[in-house]
């Protein structure tokens, strides 16, 4: 099991802040993100946040966007639709959707809407 999968979503939240508000992003549309991805409402992402809940267990709870499978391309070297795991493949579409949107990538495209 790797690491990432017991470590607290808060510990890595605000790196993704950091990430996102250093190319001129908000921490709303951060959220936003987050939320089109898991199916959270902005209560349910703060509390996970506020229970430092894992990575497996923030995942486990979420309710996958049906369009996640438009999410594509490369993390670190790894295409996110090549990850086996089907844990580590949804953190990577988390990775993949900040990364989008701190390279400003319009919000419409990071949400393919």
């Amino acid at each position: 099991m790797s690491r990432i999968f017991t470590t607290s979503v808060s510990s890595i939240y605000p790196h993704y802040v950091t990430k996102v508000e250093k190319k001129g992003r908000s921490r709303a549309e951060l959220d936003e993100v987050i939320e089109w991805l898991t199916g959270y409402d902005q209560d349910a992402l703060r509390s996970h946040l506020d229970r430092e809940t894992t990575f497996q267990d923030f995942f486990a709870g979420a309710d996958l966007n049906p369009h996640v499978d438009q999410i594509t391309g490369s993390v670190c070297g790894v295409k996110v639709q090549e990850v086996e795991d089907p844990l580590m493949r949804r953190i990577r579409y988390l990775d993949k959707l900040v990364d989008e949107l701190a390279k400003g990538r319009p919000r419409e495209k990071v949400l393919r809407g």
